[in-house]
């Protein structure tokens, strides 16, 4: 009689595969649909076109100094390039498949990070939140880079588990880009019943925009943690502790 261990996998694990699979096709898509949409975006002209003609994020870059301008720009196409890598770090493929592919990308998504991050300290002073943006923008702005060090740091000490952990939280980081629209979206719409017939589009979404400069990456950490624990990886420890 044949091994019934190596005929079926147990009943629980194709559902759950299965979910894991639904969920990476969800967030790849969200992902690419962001960053192609942000360079689409902000590839139509100078800051001070795209404010004239009401476009994104420009009216509040337009008038900063130019090397704010710069790290806008910069943090569009890095910011969006670490959107595009980064689910495919997390592609489950066949073990010792693929290594040199997933080494190359996860460089050059980590490479993304790093400069996305410098920008954006740049940029946080200047943001249109007032501090509560550069509180919020700045603190997720130095866990990015921070996670991100800590993933590359595991992965020269060939701690993969670790560097499984790190990279899982840092994308989460990275994923508080789609996760700032969805908000966007939702607290826009919550604000539309209390509000007076006639009330300015802009006002509602200076209203929402005010509350996302935490919420787009403090419930993704909470997610992140809860696979980490899930998927039984070391926990966060000292974060600031290892930097060096």
């Amino acid at each position: 009689m044949p091994d019934a261990t190596l005929t079926a996998p147990p009943a629980a694990a194709t559902p759950s595969r299965s979910r894991s699979r639904a969920g990476w096709i969800l967030v790849t898509l969200t992902s690419l649909a962001v960053a192609g949409y942000s360079l689409a975006l902000y590839a139509q002209g100078t800051l001070e076109a795209m404010a004239e003609a009401e476009i994104g994020l420009a009216d509040n870059y337009a008038s900063a100094p130019g090397p704010v301008q710069a790290a806008f720009f910069a943090h569009v196409v890095t910011g969006s390039l670490a959107l595009l890598l980064g689910p495919w770090q997390f592609f489950r493929r066949p073990p010792g498949r693929h290594r040199p592919a997933h080494r190359r990308i996860g460089r050059a998504y980590l490479l993304s990070v790093g400069l996305a991050t410098l920008t954006a300290l740049v940029m946080a002073p200047f943001n249109s939140a007032g501090m509560v943006g550069f509180f919020g923008f700045g603190s997720l702005a130095v866990l990015w880079g921070l996670t991100a060090w800590r993933g590359y740091r595991a992965a020269r000490r060939r701690d993969f588990a670790a560097h499984e952990a790190w990279m899982i939280r840092n994308f989460a980081l990275t994923y508080a880009a789609p996760t700032l629209r969805l908000w966007l979206g939702v607290l826009i719409l919550v604000q539309v019943p209390f509000t007076a017939p006639g009330t300015d589009f802009q006002a509602l979404f200076d209203n929402a925009y005010h509350a996302v400069p935490f919420l787009c990456w403090l419930p993704n950490l909470v997610v992140a943690e809860w696979l980490v624990r899930r998927r039984g990886l070391p926990p966060a420890g000292n974060l600031a502790g290892s930097v060096g």
